[in-house]
């Protein structure tokens, strides 16, 4: 049996990004999932039933480092002779690509699942430029997980068409529809959950799902959010997930309001999300860059209309009006217009819900996804 490679920067992405994934490989390939140590590591080895290799990298930039990591993952190469090497994430995909490159794998694949460098400037954005077109240049395959990243790598020439391949509709993995499904979360669940909260049947609550930073819009949101919480009394913002602070920290006026606001209720990181859907009305994720968002996928799977940024990947899930409203990237003004014209028109928000789910059935479901990424393995 042929042997794959699947390397991401932390456990956490191989763990999430891939899950089921890698399972459903290892019937056609002998699989070694490839990452920085952790629990989550250990989670993909038992989950997925595969083997793992821990090698320590970093999402930042450390010289040292990252020139440890790349002699280490060269000599894993070199011992194991995969006949493909698969990364996702940018800090994985540069280091493995380069060591692949330099070990001989005849075949080396990126996914790209979202540019960081896009909100950059000066130094800094040359610097990452140059990253990519050397991630790229040391692949045999590129896989931007969206049209719209495709399109992007095309115009700042980062690599020729010909490199380029968008897996079926898009996305990495798919959803599981049949997982995220809201006839799975019961009426009890439910209302225990609101208690839990302090939500109201009566409440009309927006849920936001993702790390609580900068780059996912949450500046906006929240000031939206708070503003339309001083005419709307009955509404609620959820935020679920993790915040970074040391890697791309909220405004301080921004963190002040989600303590002081008492509509809004950061519940941090859960590893079920679907009761915290269950309880919400509408998805609002502003985010500034994405590559093919999952948490658009998953919401709109279990019928919640989105509020989504203009950006690729979201523009490309969501129709406006149809399932959903697209607004422009760092737009407090416009967020909230969004926002109030779904409180305030409820026929239409529901005709959106009943779009939601049907589109993710017809175009990401996970199986056929999967199916997509072996045929083009097979094709190697």
């Amino acid at each position: 049996m042929q042997k794959l490679i699947r390397i991401t920067t932390v456990p956490s992405s191989l763990r999430t990004l891939l899950k089921g994934q890698l399972n459903f490989m290892r019937s056609h390939f002998n699989i070694l999932g490839v990452s920085s140590s952790g629990d989550a590591l250990l989670e993909v080895e038992q989950n997925e039933q595969i083997a793992t290799q821990a090698i320590e990298m970093t999402r930042t930039i450390t010289p040292i480092k990252d020139s440890i990591a790349l002699i280490r993952l060269f000599f894993l190469f070199r011992s194991v002779k995969p006949h493909i090497v698969h990364s996702h994430t940018p800090k994985a995909g540069l280091l493995s690509m380069i060591a692949a490159k330099l070990a001989g794998v005849k075949h080396r694949v990126h996914t790209v699942a979202g540019m960081p460098l896009l909100v950059e400037t000066g130094t800094k954005r040359k610097l990452l430029n140059f990253v990519e077109k050397l991630t790229y240049t040391c692949a045999t395959h590129v896989l931007p997980n969206s049209n719209g990243l495709k399109s992007i790598i095309l115009e700042y020439k980062f690599c020729d068409d010909k490199k380029l391949k968008v897996i079926g509709n898009g996305s990495s993995n798919g959803i599981d529809t049949s997982h995220y499904n809201p006839d799975l979360v019961s009426e009890k669940t439910k209302n225990q959950l609101r208690e839990e909260l302090n939500i109201t049947k009566d409440d009309f609550v927006f849920i936001f799902i993702g790390r609580v930073v900068s780059d996912k819009g949450i500046n906006e949101l929240v000031e939206a959010f708070n503003e339309l919480s001083k005419v709307k009394k009955k509404t609620k913002l959820l935020l679920v997930g993790p915040s970074e602070n040391h890697l791309d920290p909220l405004k301080e006026q921004t963190e002040k309001i989600i303590k002081t606001n008492p509509h809004i209720l950061a519940v941090g990181n859960q590893k079920d999300i679907r009761p915290f859907v269950c309880v919400s009305d509408v998805l609002t994720f502003p985010s500034y860059r994405e590559g093919f968002p999952n948490v658009v996928l998953q919401c709109s799977a279990m019928n919640l209309p989105c509020v989504v940024s203009d950006i690729n990947g979201c523009n490309e899930i969501i129709s406006h009006h149809q399932n959903g409203i697209i607004v422009p990237t760092k737009s407090s003004e416009k967020l909230k217009n969004a926002m109030l014209h779904l409180i305030d028109n409820p026929s239409e928000k529901d005709k959106m819900a009943l779009n939601a789910r049907s589109n993710i059935q017809n175009k990401y479901e996970q199986q056929y996804v999967w199916e997509e990424i072996l045929k083009f393995y097979k094709s190697l």
